[in-house]
């Protein structure tokens, strides 16, 4: 019986490796998109290099407004 499994302790054929793969490698993209999305919304938040400013709601407000730019482009 031949078996074409990758690896002692592996119990993934060739096929199956790379269908993991792609999904992780999806998976791990889409996560990566949304943290960088997040940092993008702190950071008009409050941003946390160069001068320190006190919270203003001008910030606020402006950050709510791209907020709600941003999702009636994406969901329109």
């Amino acid at each position: 019986m031949s078996d074409e499994r990758l690896g002692p302790g592996t119990y993934m054929t060739p096929e199956e490796a790379k269908e993991f793969h792609t999904l992780f490698t999806m998976s791990m993209g889409i996560f990566t998109l949304i943290a960088i999305a997040a940092h993008i919304l702190v950071w008009f938040w409050r941003p946390w290099l160069g001068a320190s400013l006190p919270l203003r709601s001008a910030h606020l407000e402006s950050a709510t407004h791209f907020v709600q730019v941003a999702m009636s482009t994406l969901f329109a």
